[in-house]
């Protein structure tokens, strides 16, 4: 993606980052490969530990409970709103924290009952690394923020609700005076689509380059909060484990490094990015959970075949300790996954979003594990599957819906999007176009997808195939065909029980509900048009776009 979207406020703008943005942007603050920098060093005043890379930045972490207290970049203060500091999840309290220097490398540990955080600094840099070890569920999120100071970085994007002055959701989704929506949560991106976050003045860049998040659960596809700014100040985020939307249990261990930088305007260097960024410097250094390059492996594999050239795949692997993922070559399938700890994995293909292969695979501490060419059985994609008609291509996404393309970054309400009802014609070029990605109980339940057969087609019974990728409140499609025949309640897959489809995100966990319909459901004029209604069925939920939703992938007639 570009490494700017939006509109500036004034001269200054906000960026979300990718290595694609980074070829084509200026960079600076690169690592340092040598040595000391004047002024590189630390001190105790008292009540933090102050830490100087010799480069321009100073933080201060406390003494106290580990939370970072300052974080001046050549003479301004960033760090700081509303009287609180940056730290892990809303403050760990009263900790262990301890301070060491190494060569040109300076640790602050800090130790909070089962949870071990730390701070490195290296000698030259702008650059803040940092490490969470979270080692049970006795601290309830694993969320490092940095809150930065009102006024320093300004947006109206999205992610940002400075703006806009009305709740409309839950106290933390909003609407301005010409009906658009501003959240937190409004990203746009999943985990594999950025690589760093921030903003810039121009003058001045602040950002937090991810990890590679081998220890957050969601896999690719993943959304969750990445900054936001409010009246108060802004706030970046690194999130391994939310509890929102969360399809996968949580995972413990060490992850990190993560990384905050300041530049003088540009983006950080692509030698911070997950998958790039390479610590020998702390292989020493006594991380609790670290574990060196040398004790990872890499499973590549020689291509996959069996692929719809027309869309993405991605190969991920995970298991209970720790997850990754890389793409598929366009041409060939070809992959390649560093950086793994040993251990078994379950192996995955995604068309898109949709998981079109399974398997498993065995990684060992300093080799390479190759795979000869994966294959994917047809049956696996469902849009090989011959069908009298088909709505969108399966692609465990609502892309190509109408609506799809917005609701990463506003609210269903935003007077941006297109209406929720309407009904559909099979044949007429729009019926993608037409079709809502989202349906809901309170707002447009019992859409009605108008379509013919043939003398042949309607002479026997049918398979109709629906498609979602998560649901909210249980919500589930019941359909009515020629208001003669109606399915049975289908009972809910497994989903996120928390928010979804409000809050940017239709990721949860992609289910394929099919219908019987009996050859007598169906009109015999061929001329006539047969008529699908499709409702949600939940008795959960509140009203409007709380109510119990679904958001669709696919709608199809099998042959």
């Amino acid at each position: 993606m570009s490494g700017s979207t939006g509109r500036p406020l004034g001269r200054r703008t906000f960026v979300l980052g990718s290595a694609a943005a980074a070829g084509t942007a200026a960079l600076t603050g690169p690592l340092a490969a040598t040595a000391s920098a004047a002024g590189f060093g630390w001190s105790d005043d008292g009540s933090d530990y102050v830490v100087d890379t010799g480069a321009g930045l100073v933080f201060k972490v406390s003494k106290t409970n580990g939370d970072l207290t300052s974080l001046v970049y050549k003479g301004t203060q960033y760090q700081g709103y509303g009287g609180k500091n940056s730290h892990v999840e809303s403050g760990l309290g009263t900790s262990t924290v301890t301070i060491a220097q190494s060569g040109s490398t300076i640790l602050v540990s800090v130790a909070y009952g089962t949870l071990k955080h730390y701070y490195a600094a290296r000698s030259g840099e702008n650059n803040v690394y940092l490490w969470t070890n979270k080692a049970d569920s006795s601290v309830t999120a694993t969320r490092y923020i940095v809150r930065v100071k009102a006024g320093l970085f300004l947006n109206d994007e999205p992610d940002s609700y400075t703006y806009a002055p009305t709740v409309i959701e839950s106290a933390d989704v909003f609407e301005k005076s010409d009906g658009q929506t501003r959240a937190k949560h409004y990203s746009r991106l999943r985990v594999t689509d950025y690589d760093y976050i921030g903003w810039t003045t121009g003058g001045v860049g602040l950002w937090i380059v991810r990890s590679n998040h081998e220890k957050a659960s969601g896999g690719p596809f993943y959304r969750s909060l990445l900054r936001h700014q409010s009246a108060d100040g802004g706030g970046l985020y690194e999130i391994l484990y939310y509890g929102e939307n969360q399809t996968e249990a949580e995972r413990y261990g060490l992850q990190g490094p993560y990384v905050i930088a300041f530049t003088d305007g540009g983006a950080p260097s692509s030698s911070l990015y997950p998958g790039t960024l390479t610590t020998p410097w702390a292989d020493s250094l006594g991380i609790s959970g670290y574990v060196a390059a040398g004790g990872r492996g890499r499973v590549a594999g020689v291509g996959i075949s069996g692929r719809d050239t027309a869309y993405p795949y991605t190969v991920g692997l995970a298991n209970s300790a720790a997850q990754y993922w890389g793409p598929a070559r366009s041409s060939d399938g070809y992959f390649s996954i560093a950086g793994v700890l040993p251990g078994t994995y379950t192996l995955t293909v995604f068309k898109g979003e949709l998981a079109v292969y399974t398997g498993s695979v065995s990684v060992s501490a300093g080799s390479t594990t190759t795979l000869n060419t994966l294959a994917i059985p047809s049956s696996n994609d469902p849009s090989n599957a011959s069908a009298i008609w088909r709505i969108n291509n399966w692609d465990g996404t609502p892309g190509g819906f109408k609506n799809a393309d917005l609701m990463t970054y506003m609210h269903p309400s935003d007077v941006r999007a297109a209406s929720w009802t309407g009904n559909v014609v099979v044949g007429s070029g729009t019926e993608t176009s037409a079709f809502p990605c989202y349906l809901w109980k309170d707002v447009n339940s019992g859409i009605v997808v108008y379509f013919r057969l043939t003398a042949a087609q309607a002479a026997a019974a049918r398979t109709l195939r629906i498609g979602v990728t998560t649901a909210y409140a249980n919500g589930r499609p019941q359909v009515v065909v020629n208001d003669t025949w109606t399915s049975a309640v289908p009972s809910p897959p497994t989903q996120p029980s928390t928010r979804s489809l409000t809050v940017g995100s239709y990721r949860g966990n992609n289910h394929t509900f099919t219908y019987s319909v009996p050859a007598s459901a169906w009109l015999t004029d061929t001329s006539a048009y047969n008529t699908l209604k499709i409702y949600v069925a939940s008795g959960s939920g509140t009203t409007s776009y709380l109510s119990a939703g679904t958001a669709i992938d696919a709608i199809d007639l099998l042959a």
